[in-house]
């Protein structure tokens, strides 16, 4: 019953109608009758909103408007190698969490000769390089404590342990190469790594269980901390939040690094594969012929 009414909501969305006459999808609408004035435009999580809207079986967007998402993507040179810049990890990581990419391109990767999982694993690297460095002298920062992401924190000019004053900036994307950075770390993300750096995301929730017990909390971890800040405790700063968008990412990593269970489950939905071969994607288990076809639909398929 759930996959059956699953089916009917993705069918009934109106894909074409979020694009309010524009060439890329709108970030929401909100009523009386109002298009947010933003638009999903350059690389972002929206990869897996245009693969699925470009798969829908009704009012699909066309292969133009993936185009047009991707002409916004932020290029940079990493080691004389072309990467996809994103300074948060989530940007990464939570598209992957359903879309196994591990080989696949679309055009602009292929002209730059990679792939998104090999992307991914850059950015893991620039996210390490930049806690090895660590420009800004924060506590804990190093080879095995590294995650910068979208996270709480606290606001404004505030005293560090070490008797700096230190901007802090609240509700911010924090990111690596190019910040922002305030020393606030968030302790999910080395963990939802694991399908594409496993032996880093290991070694960091290791380092993390052992210099800073009180994190986990019923097997859970808060959305950030500031190991920094004077919080009575190594851990500094800690987030009462729990969030669990976090939570789930980091259970469906898990999974995919144990068994590819939730890649293997997406990849046997027709409107997968059908919305990454529209956005161009090709290589992979795309080219080796496996998922959707000869597969049930997701309503249907067991598990």
């Amino acid at each position: 019953e759930i996959r059956a009414l699953a089916d009917r909501l993705y069918a009934r969305v109106d894909w074409r109608w979020a694009l309010n006459r524009g060439d890329t999808l709108t970030m929401g609408w909100r009523p009386p009758g109002r298009f947010l004035k933003h638009r999903w435009r350059g690389y972002s999580e929206a990869l897996l909103l245009y693969v699925l809207a470009l798969g829908a079986p009704e009012h699909a967007i066309e292969p133009e408007h993936y185009a047009a998402y991707a002409e916004g993507h932020d290029w940079i040179p990493v080691e004389g190698r072309p990467h996809l810049h994103a300074a948060p990890l989530f940007i990464h990581l939570f598209p992957q969490a359903w879309l196994d990419l591990r080989g696949l391109a679309d055009r602009p990767m292929r002209e730059r000769g990679t792939d998104y999982f090999e992307n991914t694993r850059r950015a893991i690297a620039l996210q390490r390089d930049h806690a090895r460095s660590n420009p800004g002298r924060f506590a804990g920062y190093g080879e095995h404590l590294w995650g910068l992401s979208a996270c709480h924190a606290p606001r404004g000019r505030l005293r560090l342990r070490d008797g700096r004053q230190q901007r802090l900036f609240g509700y911010v994307n924090r990111g690596a190469p190019y910040g922002p950075d305030d020393g606030t770390l968030v302790p999910w993300a080395p963990l939802a790594c694991l399908p594409f750096e496993p032996e880093a995301a290991q070694a960091s929730l290791v380092r993390m269980a052992k210099s800073y017990p009180e994190l986990l909390n019923e097997g859970r971890f808060p959305g950030g901390f500031n190991p920094s800040l004077d919080g009575g405790g190594p851990e500094g700063w800690i987030d009462a939040r729990v969030v669990g968008l976090d939570q789930g990412l980091v259970v469906m990593m898990i999974e995919n690094w144990r068994s590819g269970f939730v890649w293997t489950l997406m990849r046997g939905i027709p409107a997968i594969r059908l919305g990454l071969e529209r956005a161009g994607f090709d290589g992979g288990w795309l080219r080796q012929g496996e998922g959707a076809r000869g597969n049930p639909p997701a309503s249907s398929a067991k598990g």
